[in-house]
């Protein structure tokens, strides 16, 4: 691949994916999208929109986006040109291709997903080549949001989860001094409503290509219809403008009813306060009287000014002591103390899902049902694993054998319940009855596979994110490390042995030098291939990204045992891909 200019001037470049070098690409963007969060901390909006240009320009930034989307969970949908990038070949020619002069964005694929209440939610889902190109200037655009976000606005952003709105809204809560009242508060088809003069004048980013993306229309049963208002729902940047367009509402109320000052001594501390997860939130008051009168009018026309209006059957004002459902957890005081637990809806939503999912294989291997549920069972304990769920998960533990049990029992109608038990429930440790399954794996050895128990997960206490924290301001670097250390070290819990290939290598894959999480992903790696007589021992095996993987075994590159190195935008880069 060839030397990119100054100035992000565009050049002609290889299509040889696997040749592209990663760790000067990811040291490029990374040094821009730090120079800009200086930027916007100054001011200097010029200067901004410089840098800007500079990345939506440069072919390291273009790369990172072509990987991004042929990574995700969506690499395989295409939209509507029927298009998808599955091979390197075609990848190195999307990059190519990336150009703003002439670009036009195709309509998006209407599809409809179904919700929990019968009815169904409209999902767009652009081309390949929109969606790369919303991933490229997501990249300049989301160190701007990330830098001027509410502190306690927690949905789609990076290093944020429903945990951390969860822990902020038991901080707000907790104690018998804390405000009583909760306005529920949803926001009535947020992304299909947003005002397109309001993203065209506050978002910023360049007018046109959003302008593009706003008007692009979608198909619906092979009928092109326009879109007047709204963000595209499925497209990567959708997310990050729905989160810009409310970020002013935790502002205006602060300023309002302020926590410290002369105006909270003269009474104005009404104790409100604002947790949001997108377009689901809750402001908290200590009366019911003022969430109506004055909290609830000043959201009202809030929204108004963005194309937007609550929820009138899904917004409403409730006591602490009668509990709220928010992000599948019920919230709720019980004599003073307040508790957080799965709710009653998410547990009965996620039973009928497993249910289902039994019911659906009724001819599949045990072996091969438990390879099914398991990580939909950890999943769902994981998620509520800092809640108060011992209760809820034994109740659910219940559940799942009673259905598991009448599965083996229609499956062999004429054997005994003795016979039956013996076949697929088994003892591990002091646990009895473990639903089992068995299968030959290709030497030819019985291995056996338990299913997981959702009581088996601990339930832990969980540290919410520091509100001011920037994940693209290098400032947050070393806390931010810190924190992954610690979601790594639950995430590989029980796997001794890929632990502490993480540890030896500082969390750091030694190709791209970019740390390795649970959401990047990993493969282990042989330094020296099995077939040529390598061990399997941990001197001989690295981690190392998917992509990375592949471009290892693609270019037949030698992979030698790293040392922990520190990645971040403050790393000098090499040459190629230079901005």
């Amino acid at each position: 691949m060839t030397a990119e200019p100054s100035a992000g001037a565009v050049s002609p470049i290889s299509t040889d994916w696997h040749a592209i070098p990663w760790k000067t690409v990811n040291e490029t963007v990374r040094r821009l999208q730090a120079r800009i969060v200086q930027a916007t901390k100054a001011g200097k909006w010029h200067k901004v929109h410089a840098l800007q240009h500079l990345l939506t320009h440069s072919l390291s930034g273009k790369a990172l986006a072509v990987r991004r989307v042929t990574e995700n969970q969506g690499k395989n949908t295409p939209g509507v040109d029927n298009v998808t990038w599955q091979d390197p070949e075609s990848k190195g020619m999307a990059i190519h291709q990336m150009q703003q002069r002439g670009y036009k964005a195709l309509p998006l694929r209407r599809v409809y997903i179904p919700k929990s209440h019968g009815k169904k939610r409209p999902l767009g889902i652009p081309t390949m080549k929109d969606r790369a190109m919303q991933a490229l200037y997501l990249q300049a655009l989301d160190p701007i949001a990330e830098t001027l976000a509410a502190p306690n606005s927690y949905g789609f952003r990076k290093e944020r989860s429903c945990a951390d709105a969860m822990e902020q809204c038991a901080t707000v809560l907790s104690n018998g001094t804390r405000p009583q009242w909760i306005l529920e508060g949803d926001i009535k088809s947020c992304f299909d409503k947003i005002s397109h003069p309001w993203l065209l004048s506050h978002i910023p980013m360049e007018k046109t290509i959003l302008k593009k993306w706003l008007k692009a229309g979608y198909m619906d049963k092979s009928v092109l219809d326009p879109t007047a208002d709204g963000t595209p729902q499925g497209g990567i940047i959708s997310p990050v403008l729905a989160n810009m367009a409310l970020d002013g509402l935790e502002r205006i109320l602060r300023k309002k009813y302020p926590k410290s000052g002369p105006k909270a001594l003269q009474g104005m501390n009404k104790q409100v306060n604002l947790v949001r997860y997108c377009d689901d939130f809750i402001i908290t008051g200590i009366s019911q009287e003022i969430l109506e009168t004055e909290v609830k009018p000043l959201v009202t026309e809030f929204l108004r000014e963005r194309g937007l209006e609550l929820s009138a059957e899904k917004t409403k004002i409730t006591h602490i002591e009668d509990g709220f459902d928010f992000l599948g957890q019920h919230v709720r005081k019980y004599n003073g103390k307040l508790l957080t637990r799965p709710s009653k809806k998410n547990v009965k939503t996620f039973l009928a899902d497993i249910r289902k999912v039994i019911k659906g294989n009724k001819q599949a291997t045990a072996y091969g049902l438990i390879a099914t549920l398991n990580p939909k069972i950890r999943g769902w304990a994981n998620f509520h694993q800092h809640a108060a769920a011992k209760e809820t998960f034994a109740h659910v533990d219940t559940a799942i054998f009673t259905t598991l049990w009448r599965w083996a029992r229609r499956r062999h109608p004429t054997k005994g319940k003795q016979w039956v038990k013996d076949q697929y429930f088994g003892r591990s440790g002091n646990r009895n009855w473990r639903f089992f399954g068995t299968a030959k794996d290709k030497d030819g050895k019985t291995i056996r596979n338990l299913l997981s128990l959702a009581a088996a997960t601990p339930v832990t206490r969980y540290i919410k994110i520091k509100g001011a924290c920037n994940p693209y301001d290098p400032g947050w670097e070393l806390y931010l490390e810190t924190r992954l250390g610690v979601k790594m070290a639950k995430t590989l819990q029980g796997k001794r042995r890929l632990m502490y290939l993480w540890k030896e290598q500082g969390g750091i894959c030694p190709i791209c030098h970019q740390p390795i999480t649970h959401v990047s992903g990993w493969h282990n790696h042989h330094i020296v291939y099995k077939t040529h007589g390598g061990a399997d021992s941990a001197e001989n095996r690295v981690l190392i990204h998917p992509n990375c993987h592949r471009q290892v075994h693609a270019k037949g590159l030698t992979v030698s045992k790293p040392r922990p190195v520190k990645a971040g935008p403050q790393a000098q880069p090499g040459a190629l891909f230079q901005a």
